[in-house]
């Protein structure tokens, strides 16, 4: 049973913007709870479009990633392709379109697998995880600086792919073990 159904949400008693940058805005939020209790948060404001990440199939066991420059680490990070829902595009489109962008593939099978949130304590972000099959060459030019490199790993090796020192992002991780687990994917290895 979910018992946070059956909290009552502090009031909010104020909330203002406190600062913002070319990418964010950071939003001071002044709560009241129901024991009484004040307490003055901040939060970066979403954008409210949210984000998709894709996990390309190009075949039962071909996992299709990315290889990328990640600023907020200064190295590259390998990864599933990933991007910001554009004002009126639907998930699925967006995931289509980064798909394009980053791999040079469309895809004519979408299976929408779950849905996470990215630091909720902090930041108002969602992403949906969608399953890419039926894989067909299309390119769309994107906004990435330099190419990405494309890798190919075999699903049927996923744990060496969770065992590589440049595959450290937890949404990439959590798609891996949600598409594990969704197609069942057995512990042999």
């Amino acid at each position: 049973m979910d018992k946070s159904k059956h909290k009552q949400l502090p009031e909010i008693v104020a909330c203002k913007e406190v600062a913002r940058s070319r990418l964010v805005a950071v939003e001071q939020v002044d709560l009241k709870f129901s024991n009484g209790a004040e307490r003055c948060f901040e939060k970066i404001k979403g954008s409210g479009q949210g984000a998709v990440m894709v996990v390309p199939l190009l075949d039962a066991d071909t996992l299709l990633l990315i290889r990328e420059y990640c600023a907020g680490t200064h190295n590259y990070q390998l990864g599933f392709p990933k991007g910001l829902v554009d004002p009126g595009e639907q998930p699925q489109q967006a995931a289509n379109r980064e798909l394009q962008e980053e791999v040079g593939f469309g895809a004519h099978g979408w299976t929408h697998l779950h849905q996470v949130c990215m630091a909720p304590a902090f930041f108002n972000a969602k992403m949906d995880i969608f399953i890419a099959k039926d894989l067909f060459a299309s390119v769309l030019e994107g906004d990435e600086p330099e190419p990405l490199e494309v890798v190919q790993w075999p699903l049927s090796d996923y744990k060496s792919l969770l065992a590589q020192t440049d595959f450290t992002e937890a949404r990439s991780i959590a798609a891996l073990l949600l598409l594990k687990d969704f197609l069942e994917v057995p512990d042999d290895k």
